[in-house]
């Protein structure tokens, strides 16, 4: 029998638009999609600049500093994999683009609104990298 925990969360479904992305997760990046013909940069990854339509694209990588844009606080329906109550953020990465992820480190008592957080990496359910929020560092995130 396995020791992992039960869990509804399904697998990630990973494509060829945000393969890049879970890639640099497990390597410790936040990568950020950027279109090549307007360097608008995008998240959620997706097949088509939103600015000028363009299919091309590349990625850079975000200091992973950001500031929390809002946040709630989660109680029910619980579910093995995590633990709670869990708190989960919108933040805004430096870069200008949002990120949504749990966050841990904090006393959900102390979030407000323009917390400054970095991006962490955490496994979570099935073994996969995720981003997660943490207390911002006093170096380079």
């Amino acid at each position: 029998m396995s020791d992992a925990p039960r869990t509804s969360v399904p697998h990630l479904t990973i494509t060829q638009d945000n393969e890049f992305w879970f890639t640099a997760a497990r390597e410790g990046r936040l990568a950020i999609q950027r279109c090549s013909s307007c360097e608008t940069l995008r998240h959620p990854p997706a097949p088509a600049c939103p600015s000028c339509r363009s299919f091309e694209w590349d990625s850079v990588d975000s200091t992973r500093r950001c500031t929390l844009h809002s946040w709630t606080v989660i109680h029910h329906p619980k579910d093995d994999a995590f633990d709670y109550p869990l708190a989960v953020g919108l933040v805004d990465l430096e870069e200008g683009t949002r990120l949504v992820a749990d966050i841990s480190g904090v006393d959900h008592d102390d979030l407000r609104i323009g917390l400054e957080l970095e991006v962490g990496f955490s496994e979570h359910a099935h073994g996969e990298v995720l981003p997660q929020l943490r207390p911002r560092s006093g170096g380079a995130a």
